[in-house]
């Protein structure tokens, strides 16, 4: 009897401790970030770690850690990530995430990057704008460098001539579409597309990490268009993002420079930190 009510205690015992872990694991608040792994150098896969790093996921790290939220990195097709955001398996998309022309469709953080869109190419006689006539030009499906190509019905009627006249003189009469720059550029590379319409810190981490000699590549100097980009929430989520947006203005001004240099981003480009 003594030994069925010392294993009865035990079990009981051993039973409590699984509650109060479950408990625990229940209630640990998490920074779920959504984010394109294909992305460099806001957020991606380093091919010698394994690891995702990136400006970004580097803020991110910071920011949970200031706020005592555990990070958890969930790479997401960007295609989808409304539908991940809308479901709750992410609660925040922050990977280089272009405010402009979606201020009414989340939750944002303050602005915190200045960015351009800009033409990325490989062949030396494209030195403008009009040198794209004729040629196939590629871009990240549902990102913003699609969004300044597209016609847009908010855009205003002369806005809608010049789209559509530059979608007209490209081969084909309109752009391709890929699921990541990663891929666009190996196109790039290979002459498969003659230029890419690409985010301008994305073009110059692909720029310093190409290795294959035998190919020059060159950003135009006649940009696209600008934008900012900013931490994305569910709409109404006003308590997250407050509570993040104020952590990320608090950052140490040196340490976010240190990691926009370690990342190739030029420290002008930041908006939050002197």
């Amino acid at each position: 009897m003594k030994r069925c009510l010392s294993f009865a205690l035990v079990l009981l015992l051993c039973l409590g401790t699984l509650l109060s872990l479950a408990a625990c694991g229940g209630t640990e608040k998490k920074l779920i970030v959504g984010f394109d792994a294909g992305f460099p150098p806001y957020g991606y896969l380093d091919s010698e770690s394994g690891e995702y790093v990136g400006f970004d996921i580097e803020l991110a790290r910071l920011v949970a850690e200031e706020i005592g939220y555990k990070l958890e990195l969930k790479p997401i097709d960007w295609g989808s990530k409304d539908t991940e955001l809308e479901s709750g398996a992410i609660n925040c998309i922050w990977n280089g995430f272009t405010m402009n022309g979606r201020e009414d469709g989340y939750t944002w953080s303050d602005a915190y990057i200045d960015n351009s869109i800009v033409v990325l190419v490989a062949d030396s006689s494209i030195t403008t704008l009009d040198d794209l006539a004729g040629k196939i030009v590629s871009v990240q499906a549902d990102s913003s460098g699609e969004a300044a190509l597209k016609v847009n019905e908010d855009d205003s009627d002369e806005v809608k001539a010049e789209k559509q006249a530059f979608l007209d003189s490209l081969a084909g009469g309109n752009y391709r579409t890929c699921p990541d720059y990663t891929t666009a550029f190996t196109d790039l590379k290979t002459g498969a597309v003659d230029a890419l319409v690409i985010d301008l810190g994305v073009a110059q981490h692909l720029i310093g990490s190409n290795t294959d000699s035998s190919v020059s590549f060159s950003i135009l100097e006649e940009t696209i268009t600008t934008e900012q980009y900013g931490i994305g929430f569910f709409k109404g989520n006003t308590e997250l993002r407050d509570l993040v947006n104020n952590a990320l203005k608090n950052l140490d001004d040196a340490t976010v420079k240190a990691l926009a240099e370690k990342y190739g981003i030029p420290t002008e480009a930041l908006l939050l930190w002197e």
